[in-house]
């Protein structure tokens, strides 16, 4: 189903039944460094629709940089269930007293290539926005955020992304980080298996 019907179908409140749905089909699932399971569902140029699991029951993708990133697409997040908490980081150019580097991330079929910027950087918390089920929320492109769910929690979201022109995918990192490469690692079929049934059992 098109980004454009799944978006309308949140409007009209719909956003569970179609995700029941959308499972009762095939799927396939990766762990996604940013510490969730990405289920992809549609791809159509640059606009994307997927569902994000986040639970201690599946292993976790380690991060190389860390959890602060910014998209190089605008968000549109629907909560199913679990709380979501949207942490704006505040970011600001340093150079001598720097903690962070600007890392570019640019992803295809073999992983993410993750290099190194000039740019070096402190952030601050600033905006910390928390979300419950049913609730949907948007972010647009080039906001540095982290997107954390309670320790122990369990959550799982609609992610829509629309791509932006001239917009890059970044991440903060450590400063003295080199270039390198990074695989999705796909989860078998029991793992995906388990992932459809967390799911599944929150929303009937």
């Amino acid at each position: 189903m098109s980004y454009h019907a799944v978006h309308q179908l949140l409007r009209e409140g719909r956003g569970r039944s179609w995700a029941l749905g959308a499972l009762a089909g095939p799927v396939t699932a990766v762990r996604h460094p940013l510490g969730f399971v990405c289920l992809p569902l549609e791809r159509d140029g640059g606009e994307g629709v997927c569902l994000h699991l986040w639970s201690d029951s599946l292993a976790h993708a380690q991060s190389t940089t860390s959890q602060i990133h910014c998209h190089s697409w605008d968000l549109v997040s629907h909560v199913l269930y679990g709380q979501m908490r949207n942490v704006h980081a505040v970011v600001t150019d340093a150079g001598a007293d720097a903690t962070h580097r600007v890392f570019e991330v640019v992803s295809g079929t073999d992983g993410d290539r993750i290099s190194p910027t000039s740019r070096t950087v402190r952030h601050a918390t600033g905006l910390v926005e928390v979300f419950g089920p049913g609730d949907t929320y948007t972010l647009p492109s080039g906001r540095f955020h982290s997107s954390v769910v309670p320790e122990g929690g369990e959550a799982a979201t609609i992610a829509l992304g629309r791509g932006r022109p001239g917009s890059r995918d970044l991440s903060l990192g450590p400063l003295g980080a080199g270039p390198h490469q990074v695989s999705r690692q796909p989860l078998d079929r029991d793992e995906t298996a388990l992932a459809v049934r967390l799911i599944t059992a929150h929303l009937t």
